[in-house]
């Protein structure tokens, strides 16, 4: 399954949605996500799983990389 993580990039300031960058991961479950993540120093905001049209939506994007588990 691929997924679409929303984040911060530094955890010590308030969110602010201009700041807000996401990137694509392919894991098995929310929590396998949320675990690879967890070096990189991110504050998350959200976690969303890509199926269907969304998912195809969000392949046409010229910055769909999905990096792997």
């Amino acid at each position: 399954m691929i997924y679409k993580v929303f984040y911060q990039e530094n955890p010590l300031e308030v969110p602010v949605r201009e700041n807000t960058k996401s990137l694509y991961i392919e894991a098995s479950s929310e929590r396998e996500v949320r675990f690879a993540l967890k070096d990189r120093n991110y504050n998350v905001e959200f976690v969303q799983l890509l199926e269907g049209n969304h998912l195809t939506y969000e392949q046409a994007n010229e910055n769909f990389i999905v990096e792997k588990q």
